[in-house]
């Protein structure tokens, strides 16, 4: 590289800092030979940025520091600012900011005209890190103003992404946007590839704040995939994607994504480090783990006060304030730092933390009989339901109900908290992905707790379904949204499906697997990601009302259980009204579940040899038990009516046919009312041509699917090597009927990963996703396929989930394990009695009537299987 000018390899440092780092080399050893001093100033710092660019933060200062003597040493006063300059930058990364402002403040009397500009943009950069940030902004529009009128583009660019990152912290989010077009206009003309990646970045935080989940994940994979391919490390950037996923919140991708943060990032990157542990604690009071919560945020507090960053100190403090509240500590200490903290983080521009503190303190005030309190910090922070993004307003709109509720005003206060949940909603329905979708119905807990115990105080039964309603399965009432065709997805799960099956033949065979482990983990990353950044749109079906639900009921029954702070209620609305029952702690219905299962999971793969008398006992017992708590209180009201059940989420994975009362009974099960209402209303009529398919390595699989093919009337028969994903998928969409045969997985870990197994790898519930059409009928006859993953406000998220979600309008699947060879039986008398008009939940009850009695291995099977939807 002879020949090549210092100045060259520092204009290159944020185009390819690898190439950047040789080109300065080469020009300081040039440097040295012609004993040129400033170039070799100039050579020392190009090498300091460019090691800083790739994280080598160490050998950055020392090069740097190398670059100010030499200057000094030669008189050279400019060069000597110039190199302090980007001293100052290194030093605030390192989280040295006292040292970085002074070296900078030394810095600028020795600059002019650009290099003024240039200085008191990275003196804006230290005080941003400062949290100082009025003064930042003061610095970076000088600096920006200053050289404008030089026609210096590069430094106007940088100065640009500064601002506008400052602008996306403190809530100037459009403006903020402005700055990153204009900046990445900027670079993209002076050919600064790397710094366009960090603008796209950057402007992934942006939208991230702005609470647009898609176009945050879009820029913050472009930008990867711009690091990657330049080889630049930036491990930092793992904290501003955990702010994301706690956002949402994805809990329990964000707990892993920050214990990975907290092993990788090093003494180094000490800034990141702080924050890393900052949102552990976060994610630590939303799991209800407040010890943890406050270990990590007051050691989050400690580095954030050692590294002067004001705000995010103030806010560890509120995260260790929340969690002494959740514990139930009630004192006028606490509201008295509670409201510190909400007016120091409003007064820093950090309003939404600001919004979350201030209503904390409001409750505090409340429960501490202080109403003038109460309501003056509830009417601050109503104000956000004016603007701002949507969690703004939805917490705004909270603290108005909160509000009016202790002003007396119980009707406007029931308004306010249903124009937060709409507001929620509306938001929710603007995400693309099912995932994304039913995660952060978790936001509207406040307000729809809120609501539900104003109703439950009032013991009207309608009110209470109508408040359970507004929470429950919200992300089921949304219209779908499928994914672009271009998007990839198709491609990575293909990719996807390739890595799992050669996983599990590595397996079979005792191979090892530990590098296909990781495939299949990437290739799931991959899947999720390019979901995640589907947008959203469509409707929001409305909670029907009682009368609503009576007539479409008929003569059935439909019982819907709430979990109210611990204790079991159920809504039975029949024969034209509603009634509401309260039916006992919650706690010992999830222990008799438990119970049950357990019994049935044994009857079914217990060896023929052995007695299964006391294994069976036990699940009859278990199942009267559930049967006198969940049935019995309800008996007056439900007796000899089919029954329609909407179970909350503790409930769960009950096999509703193991309780006496219901073995031969029609019972269908919904994730709610307005689901089992929307399903009992449709009237698509899809195409004539039925699809039967039989999964490998499942021997009664075949033997299933040839005996139901002449009752299912014309049909696609898939079996081996033609059962593959897309032949089946292709078959279903848009089929009157589907009825697949094959092992299936539930992924507790991550729910859209439940699979299907056919001949060429596992059919997932995003490949479910991608269907124009759903099925109108499904069912699924092995292992636990009907099981779902319940989270926060009632979400399912699986097969089911899924299917019911697309508009399918039943579901037949077992939610405990069960053997193809004893379930063939029943199958075929389920299809023979559908076949003769018979509706679904009817004909499931007509076949496991004549067949639960066959065995004990019979009757777990049987009672295993449930109607879901319609």
């Amino acid at each position: 590289m002879a020949g090549v000018s210092a100045a060259a390899a520092l204009e290159a440092r944020q185009r390819d800092p690898h190439a950047a780092l040789a080109m300065g080399r080469s020009a300081l050893r040039a440097a040295r030979a012609a004993g040129d001093a400033e170039e070799a100033s100039t050579a020392e710092r190009a090498i300091g940025l460019s090691l800083r660019e790739l994280h080598d933060f160490d050998a950055a200062l020392r090069h740097l520091r190398r670059s100010v003597r030499i200057a000094e040493d030669a008189g050279l006063a400019r060069s000597a600012a110039l190199a302090r300059m980007s001293l100052a930058f290194v030093l605030s990364n390192l989280g040295r900011h006292a040292q970085a402002l002074r070296t900078i403040n030394r810095a600028l009397p020795d600059l002019r005209g650009v290099d003024a500009g240039s200085g008191r943009m990275q003196r804006g950069l230290v005080l941003h890190f400062l949290c100082r940030y009025d003064e930042a902004l003061r610095d970076y529009n000088g600096a920006i103003e200053v050289v404008r009128r030089f026609g210096e583009r590069l430094v106007e660019a940088r100065a640009l992404n500064n601002r506008g990152l400052l602008r996306a912290y403190t809530g100037g989010l459009k403006a903020a946007d402005e700055d990153f077009d204009r900046a990445a206009e900027l670079y993209r003309e002076l050919d600064q590839e790397l710094a366009v990646a960090d603008v796209r970045w950057n402007a992934g935080i942006s939208a991230s704040r702005a609470g647009d989940v898609p176009r945050a994940l879009t820029m913050f994979a472009e930008a990867e995939r711009e690091y990657r391919r330049l080889e630049v490390p930036r491990p930092n950037l793992l904290i501003n994607r955990l702010e994301l996923l706690v956002s949402v919140p994805l809990l329990e991708e964000a707990r892993a994504a920050a214990d990975r943060a907290l092993a990788e990032l090093g003494k180094g990157l000490v800034l990141a480090r702080s924050e890393a542990m900052f949102y552990r604690a976060r994610i630590a009071l939303l799991e209800d783990d407040l010890e943890l919560a406050v270990r990590m945020a007051a050691s989050a507090r400690e580095g954030f006060r050692r590294e002067k960053r004001e705000v995010w100190e103030v806010s560890a403090r509120h995260v260790e304030l929340r969690a002494a509240y959740l514990s139930g500590e009630r004192s006028r200490k606490l509201g008295t730092a509670m409201a510190r903290v909400a007016s120091r983080l409003d007064a820093l521009g950090w309003r939404m933390a600001a919004l979350e503190a201030r209503v904390d303190a409001a409750l505090i005030a409340r429960d501490l009989g202080d109403r003038r309190r109460a309501l003056a910090e509830l009417s601050t922070a109503g104000a956000a339901r004016r603007g701002g993004p949507a969690a703004h307003r939805v917490q705004g709109w909270y603290a108005e109900a909160l509000r009016r509720d202790l002003e007396g005003n119980r009707r406007g206060a029931q308004s306010a908290l249903r124009r937060g949940l709409r507001l929620l909603d509306e938001y929710r329905v603007s995400l693309g992905a099912a995932e994304l979708r039913a995660l952060s119905g978790a936001q509207g807990k406040a307000l729809a707790m809120e609501g539900l115990r104003s109703a439950v105080a009032s013991g009207h039964a309608g009110r209470v379904l109508t408040w359970a309603e507004s929470w429950r399965a919200g992300a089921l009432r949304m219209t779908p949204a499928r994914p672009p065709e271009d998007s990839g997805l198709a491609d990575a799960l293909a990719e996807l499906r390739a890595v799992t099956s050669d996983l599990e033949l590595a397996l079979l065979d005792g191979k090892p697997t530990a590098a296909l482990k990781q495939r299949q983990l990437r290739g799931e990353q991959r899947v999720r990601e390019l979901t995640r950044q589907t947008s959203g749109g469509g409707a929001v079906d409305r909670p029907p009302a009682v009368p609503d639900l009576a007539w479409a009921l008929g003569d059935a029954a439909l019982v819907e259980y709430v979990d109210f702070e611990g204790t079991l209620l159920a809504v039975v609305v029949a024969g034209g009204r509603a009634s509401l029952h309260r039916l006992g702690p919650v706690d010992g219905a999830v222990r008799e579940i438990r119970l049950l299962r357990f019994a049935l999971h044994r009857l079914v793969t217990l060896p023929e040899h052995l007695d299964r008398v006391a294994v069976r006992a036990g699940a009859e017992h278990a199942a009267a038990l559930l049967e006198r708590r969940l049935l019995a209180p309800l008996a007056r009201r439900v007796d000899g009516r089919p029954l329609v059940l909407a179970p909350t989420g503790a409930l769960g994975g009950l096999p509703w046919a193991a309780l006496p009362g219901c073995r031969e009974r029609s019972l269908t099960v919904a994730p709610s009312a307005t689901v089992w209402f929307r399903a009992a209303s449709s009237s698509r009529v899809p195409h004539d041509r039925a699809v039967l398919a039989a999964g490998p390595r499942l021997p009664a699989a075949p033997t299933e699917i040839a005996a139901i093919s002449p009752l299912a009337g014309k049909a696609s028969v898939l079996v081996g090597p033609e059962a593959t994903v897309d032949a089946v998928a292709s078959a279903m969409d848009g089929a009157p009927l589907a009825h697949v045969a094959a092992h299936g997985s539930f992924r507790a870990d991550n729910p859209l990963f439940s699979a299907l197994e056919l001949a060429d790898g596992p059919l997932t519930v995003y490949d479910l996703e991608r269907l124009h059409t759903p099925p109108a009928r499904v069912v699924l006859s092995a292992c636990d396929s009907g099981l779902s993953a319940v989270r926060p406000g009632d979400e399912l998220m699986g097969f089911t989930a899924a299917l019911l979600g697309l508009g399918t309008r039943t579901l037949v699947a077992p939610v405990v394990p069960v053997p193809a060879e004893v379930t063939t039986p029943l199958m075929v008398d389920l299809h023979r009695r559908l076949g003769e008009g018979q509706p679904p939940a009817i004909a499931l009850a007509g076949a496991r009537a004549a067949h639960v009695d066959a065995g004990d291995t019979e009757f777990a099977a049987g009672v295993g299987f449930l109607c879901f939807g319609a």
